[in-house]
């Protein structure tokens, strides 16, 4: 369905002359993922069966694992096209917000401003085509059990991340954001192939399942089996190709380019870069550390390892360094960085609990980081009529496609909409770990799986790197709101009616007014927050889907 899309998109840029065509696209693409969402559900039993189906000549693996994220993916995509796919603002009057009347009657106004229908988002046709080439590659690489198809679904991915970036051809800071990220991500694949390359030398077979044969009889020293092969060749290729895969997901101390990366392009783009590309590698890094690190013989070293260094440096590094940050996606990429460092500590232990606490971890992380992306950029919209005077924002780069770049601009931001502020503040303790908030509990899991496999140092320094984070945390909701705004109404609006007419059946109904505060956030952005919010408030509510399904999950993966 995906590749169909794909050929139908294409082929529609190529016989249309109007790039106003763009929230078209979106909405064809968002009705893809929703029909795709329909097929890997409609396939999950298949999948179980005798532990997955392989296919394409053993390319690909297909599990429930790799089918529930597909559809997880799905739906984060799906609801980040929506920026493109909906104009950010709508004019509300009471009078004329009855169902009747909306299904009956078409409400139109002429300044296009309001709207936002000349937004930089609009003019940009690729932009759903590219997204779902990458969405392409994240699905390829979860199934993958092939060392071919992983580097060619991860290069899928990569190229697409790097064309989206720079999509926004007027921005320069996105142009530079775009080629950095181009640079180190080059770099980060060369690490890969040279894995790649020494696991095919080392091992003469490409399949994983193979790999994973000889990885585990070749610990079989002291028989005389495979006496001449010692377990760290493979070792140390996996060693390798876990860097290239750490530049990825920008986890310490391979993190220096997300923060500048993050705060260069624009804001619609980085929530999908900040979500949806790690959660492929993660997914397939889990199969992976599963079945080289649960050998039926114990190794002298094992290479994940790896993992367990670049968790401590993720924590520390993304709590320290993010202390000092003013701009406020540099602060949310190092908080991310943070969060990473309790994803690979539960993903190195490789205990059932430790899976179980992956997944849910993951999950809840994404649907958080998502609602965070989403209402700061519904902050931006609304400050549609107010203005600032203060010079250091009237300078600022790009404003057009980041209105948010600073956390002072959101001072006071509870006295312009107390209950986005309020689902903003929500999310922060989420990301604090503060109970009850789903947050917590992932948090939870992770400290306790690394308790019972022994992992105390790291354990307290979790804590300890928590118990810090949550000071610049706090510090965005003191400033949102304690502090007092410093942002006024446009005079140049206070006072002006604007003109709208009601039509029914292409005739004129009414002639009406409205006021600059009839002017607020299109539903598509405050339902995908209400619902997004609610999920981290409420999942004391309704623990136990959730629990049940990462439970599940790692369970198929512990029990071939």
């Amino acid at each position: 369905m995906l590749i169909y899309s794909i050929l139908f998109l294409l082929l529609s840029n190529a016989v249309t002359q109007r790039r106003d065509k763009s929230i078209l696209f979106s909405r064809v693409a968002i009705f893809s993922l929703i029909y795709c969402i329909m097929i890997s559900m409609s396939s999950l039993h298949i999948a179980y069966l005798d532990r997955g189906i392989g296919i394409y000549n053993g390319l690909f693996h297909i599990t429930s694992t790799t089918q529930v994220f597909h559809i997880f993916i799905f739906i984060i995509s799906a609801f980040i096209l929506q920026f493109t796919g909906f104009f950010p603002r709508r004019v509300w009057l009471s009078k004329y917000s009855s169902l009747e009347r909306l299904l009956l009657n078409n409400f139109i106004y002429y300044k296009t401003n309001i709207t936002n229908k000349m937004g930089e988002q609009f003019k940009i046709i690729e932009y759903p085509l590219i997204i779902l080439f990458i969405i392409t590659g994240s699905i390829f690489l979860i199934s993958s059990s092939d060392l071919v198809s992983i580097f060619l679904s991860i290069e899928l991915q990569s190229y697409g991340l790097y064309l989206l970036c720079t999509l926004y051809r007027n921005s320069e800071l996105a142009t530079s954001g775009g080629l950095t990220y181009f640079l180190l991500g080059g770099l980060s694949s060369c690490f890969i192939l040279l894995g790649t390359s020494l696991l095919y030398a080392n091992s003469g077979s490409t399949n994983l399942d193979s790999i994973y044969v000889i990885y585990s009889l070749s610990d079989i020293v002291n028989n005389n089996v495979l006496y001449w092969y010692k377990p760290h060749y493979i070792n140390m290729s996996l060693l390798i190709l876990s860097v290239g895969f750490l530049f990825k997901i920008s986890a310490a101390p391979f993190h220096f380019w997300s923060p500048d990366v993050y705060d260069a392009i624009p804001t619609i783009v980085t929530t999908f870069v900040a979500i949806v590309a790690k959660i492929s590698i993660l997914v397939f890094l889990l199969e992976l550390v599963h079945y080289t690190n649960n050998s039926i013989f114990v190794n002298q070293y094992a290479w994940t390892s790896t993992f367990l260094v670049s968790s401590l440096l993720s924590l520390i590094i993304g709590t320290i360094v993010g202390l000092t940050q003013y701009r406020i996606k540099r602060l949310f990429a190092y908080s991310t960085i943070s969060h990473l460092g309790f994803i690979l500590l539960a993903l190195s232990i490789n205990s059932m609990e430790s899976i179980q606490a992956f997944i849910f971890y993951l999950i809840q992380y994404s649907l958080s980081n998502l609602n965070m992306f989403i209402i700061l950029i519904s902050m931006g919209f609304s400050f549609y009529y107010y203005v600032n005077d203060n010079k250091e924002y009237k300078e600022l780069l790009d404003k057009n496609n980041s209105p948010i770049q600073l956390i002072s601009q959101i001072k006071g931001f509870f006295n312009i909409n107390p209950l986005l502020s309020l689902s903003f503040s929500i999310t922060i303790f989420s990301f604090v770990g503060i109970p009850p908030l789903i947050g917590f509990f992932a948090k939870q899991m992770v400290l306790s799986a690394a308790l019972d496999n022994g992992y105390v140092f790291l354990t307290l320094i979790a804590i300890l790197t928590s118990v810090i984070s949550a000071v610049y945390y706090l510090n965005i909701i003191k400033q949102v709101f304690f502090d007092k705004s410093e942002y006024r109404i446009n005079p140049n609006i206070e006072n002006i009616n604007m003109y709208a007419s009601i039509i029914k059946n292409d005739v004129l109904i009414e002639k009406l007014t409205f006021r600059y505060n009839n002017i607020i956030l299109s539903s598509s952005l405050t339902i995908s927050v209400s619902i997004l919010t609610l999920i981290i408030l409420l999942f004391m509510l309704m623990p136990q889907e959730w629990l049940s399904m990462a439970n599940i999950l790692a369970l198929i993966i512990f029990n071939p």
